[in-house]
């Protein structure tokens, strides 16, 4: 595992290899105007395979502290949307005028980020890639890559609900009044009017450019509305409770309909989760690609602010330290792995120390669902909020009970609950 607070700054021998790599592998209402791109394609029309690098384009870091920007504080404790704005817009500038320094065109920057980096995203090939890492302004430059949803199989089992059951995993980690916490969820979205969740519509946003996704932080996929549930559903006489149940949701949409997105989209979600959320707040990504140096920053930057995070391993049945944001090692983030109903290690489920920090239930999950519904779901996706849950209602002050069986890294994940 990578300590990225202190390795993520060696942008010499950092840039000549994630560039390397990639020579190798060949407005709506409620989005933030200044992180919109322009142009607005994150992931084209091929594979869309986690960790694959997105063509042409890339995220582009700056170094901390130089003159342009030495008055964007990112961890600043209270921040307004106008300041958040104005803050997008002097990145915007900076990095506009470094890409006309270098010979290049001004519209070529797309998002930017002034709170987890100072830095963008930008349309480049890979010689303009490699030659904007050597300017002295530049800390790194590492291609965008393509971010997916940590799901291994969905199974709708009713649209409606008329009385409430508790899942299986609620009954093991347990379940208390969340009402008052907020739980910021980068995902899929989460489906805004479903009648067992509190979503705070006003703070949720949508930072997928395309389509329907475009539009509105309303789940198109389903994926989100589950993790939602998990981690607070309410406790009515309706459908399923969650582990802190009933707190507000604030839907933060990275991801399209298909569950796919790029670390560059990802990231601006970050950015606006940092700018916005408190410390004590949680964050739960569900999500995973390839290893991405700035991505896992970002996570780190978020996480010094006092912000909590919950992280799927990855269900790729390898180490966690092979995805990102997984492999962060930070005392704010946690790395959840999977099991099942017995507390038997998931087969799916990716696993590794000290990367890992947890095990929750993952398999066959009961939660909320697009259509006002609910759904079976497994996945390290699913054993992520069950952790959400439990931070938010006791931040690190949890308990243990008992490891997971079968691990198979040999050092048996603890359980976490309330």
């Amino acid at each position: 595992m990578v300590n990225l607070v202190q390795n993520f700054r060696f942008s010499a021998w950092l840039g000549a290899a994630v560039l390397g790599s990639s020579l190798l592998a060949s407005c709506a209402k409620d989005s933030i105007t200044p992180n919109d791109p322009r142009p607005a394609s994150p992931i084209s029309s091929a594979s869309k395979v986690a960790g694959q690098a997105v063509a042409g384009k890339y995220i582009v870091v700056l170094k901390d502290g130089s003159d342009a920007l030495n008055d964007i504080a990112a961890n600043e404790a209270e921040i307004t949307e106008a300041r958040y704005a104005e803050r997008g817009e002097k990145v915007r500038g900076v990095a506009q005028g470094l890409l006309r320094q270098r010979g290049l065109r001004a519209e070529k920057v797309g998002r930017t980020y002034s709170q987890v980096l100072r830095g963008f995203a930008a349309d480049l090939t890979a010689a303009e890639a490699a030659d904007l890492a050597q300017d002295a302004r530049v800390d790194y430059v590492e291609p965008d890559q393509v971010m997916t949803i940590e799901q291994t199989t969905t199974t709708t089992t009713t649209t409606t609900a008329s009385t409430q059951t508790i899942p299986y995993g609620i009954k093991r980690v347990g379940t208390a009044s969340g009402v008052g916490k907020t739980v910021w969820i980068l995902d899929t979205g989460v489906e805004l009017t479903h009648p067992d969740l509190t979503v705070d519509r006003t703070r949720s946003r949508t930072f997928y450019p395309l389509g329907a996704d475009a539009t509105s932080a309303n789940d198109l996929n389903g994926h989100g509305t589950h993790v939602a549930g998990t981690i607070a559903a309410k406790n009515n006489t309706l459908g399923v409770v969650g582990v802190a149940a009933g707190a507000t949701i604030v839907a933060v949409k990275v991801m399209d309909a298909t569950g796919s997105s790029s670390s560059s989209v990802v990231i601006a979600g970050l950015d606006y989760v940092a700018a916005t959320a408190k410390a004590g707040d949680v964050v739960n990504m569900s999500i995973s690609g390839g290893t991405s140096l700035s991505l896992d920053a970002a996570v780190v930057r978020a996480a010094n602010k006092g912000i909590l995070f919950a992280v799927s391993a990855g269900n790729d049945a390898k180490s966690a330290t092979l995805h990102s944001p997984s492999r962060v090692n930070h005392a704010n983030v946690f790395t959840v792995t999977a099991m099942n109903n017995l507390d038997t290690w998931a087969s799916f489920s990716c696993f590794g120390n000290p990367t890992v920090d947890y095990c929750m239930p993952g398999v066959a999950v009961n939660s909320t669902y697009k259509g006002g519904g609910y759904a079976l779901m497994s996945g390290t996706s699913m054993a992520a909020p069950h952790m959400a849950g439990v931070l938010l209602l006791r931040g690190k002050a949890f308990t243990r009970s008992g490891t997971v069986k079968s691990d198979p890294d040999g050092t048996a994940d603890a359980i976490a609950h309330l």
